[in-house]
């Protein structure tokens, strides 16, 4: 799974990637300090299973603190976009095709108004971050515009002469962009075109840019709501755009925080609404810790955790998956339900086996839910958390 980071410049996109990722990237004011994407492992979590079975896990990959697993999913981190970036304008046009295998976007707005539309610094407040939201939906939908406008005359003659079928001619062109021939299907319906492509009209065409471009499902960071006065600008864009999911948050908080756990001054898990300091502050940093605490106390988190968390589990719909043993949770090192797999909604027992191992799939004679001891088919619908044993013939 990879999730993109998008934005205008200097709106917080590398302090986020960082918070979440830990991974050293240049972080400054001012625009285009990121040129060339940052790639970094990020987490989602969950409370563990370990401990309904009185058990302290050992993951091989990510982590886990006080019972909460902490899943590895990549992040991107591309530079800033401007307006007319898909005209090539900031090299944009190059910024978006580093997003074209993406499977989500986190879109992250500066929430306090203080950089401007090319991600020069103003006063904070005195830039509406509403006009943020405007001006990526409109180069999102223009940049898939021309990917699917590139060669459409020929493209659409030859499907109209050889009666070729658009669903799955359109969804193979635009297979870059993780376009299936169900999105194809339900945007031409949506927008009631015919079902020859000749007859479209430019419009139609951009219409239906759009439509897929939603497809590719979208948060909203409000970043930088440590600022005084961002919250009334959190509210106002909340009631403007009602059809997305937009949490307010504090990219600088998360570092922060997690830097300090990282050099051991604190205990801290992510997305967490309380720290314990266990080391010795110097004074500087009891101040900035103090600040912190106030922050916590009054919005509860961060905020990047629970983006993290919002989008994979609830919007893309993944679930965690343990493989385990009835009789045994340990792997040959000992190690305690040291795997935890993310797989796509409605995942069988099957494709799990196949996921584990191409062998494990083929052979398959039957899985058995670890939890309760119940044995199920290869058609049994994984559930969350669930805790999975493949049976198969060796």
């Amino acid at each position: 799974m990879l999730i993109g980071l998008v934005g205008k410049p200097s709106s917080g996109k590398s302090t986020f990637f960082k918070a979440s990722t830990l991974a050293e990237v240049e972080i400054a004011n001012y625009p285009f300090t990121t040129i060339k994407p940052n790639h970094g492992i990020g987490f989602v979590s969950i409370d563990c299973v370990d401990k309904e079975f009185n058990k302290q896990c050992n993951p091989r990959e990510g982590f886990c603190i006080a019972h909460k697993r902490f899943l590895p999913m990549d992040i991107l981190d591309v530079a800033g976009l401007v307006p007319g970036a898909y005209e090539g304008k900031g090299k944009g046009n190059q910024f978006l095709d580093d997003l074209r295998q993406a499977d989500a976007f986190i879109h992250i707005i500066d929430i306090s108004g203080s950089t401007d539309e090319n991600g020069n610094s103003v006063s904070p407040l005195t830039y509406d971050p509403t006009k943020d939201v405007e001006f990526l939906d409109f180069e999102l939908d223009m940049w898939y515009y021309q990917i699917l406008n590139k060669g459409w005359g020929k493209f659409s003659r030859q499907t109209h002469h050889e009666n070729l079928n658009i669903k799955s001619s359109l969804a193979k062109q635009l297979s870059g962009l993780k376009i299936t021939e169900d999105d194809v299907e339900n945007a031409i319906k949506k927008l009631k075109l015919s079902h020859d492509p000749i007859n479209w009209s430019d419009d139609e065409l951009k219409s239906l840019a759009s439509e897929l471009r939603k497809t590719k499902l979208m948060i909203i960071a409000a970043n930088k709501l440590d600022v005084d006065g961002s919250l009334f600008n959190l509210d106002k864009i909340k009631k403007k755009f009602p059809n997305y999911i937009i949490i307010g948050c504090s990219a600088e908080i998360e570092l922060a925080l997690r830097e300090a756990a990282k050099n051991n001054l604190i205990e801290y898990v992510p997305g967490e609404k309380n720290f314990k300091i266990k080391g010795k502050l110097s004074e500087k940093q009891e101040k900035g810790l103090s600040f912190v605490k106030e922050y916590l106390k009054k919005f509860e988190t961060s905020g990047v955790q629970e983006i993290l968390n919002k989008l994979v589990f609830e919007m893309l719909g993944y679930i965690a998956i343990y493989p385990g043993g009835v009789n045994k949770l340990e792997d040959s090192e000992g190690r305690v339900l040291p795997d935890c797999f993310l797989m796509p909604k409605d995942s069988s027992a099957l494709d799990f086996a196949y996921k584990l191992h191409t062998d494990f799939g083929k052979n398959f004679i039957r899985a058995i839910d670890v939890k309760n001891k119940r044995t199920v088919g290869k058609e049994y619908k994984l559930n969350h958390k669930d805790v999975i044993e493949i049976v198969y013939r060796k």
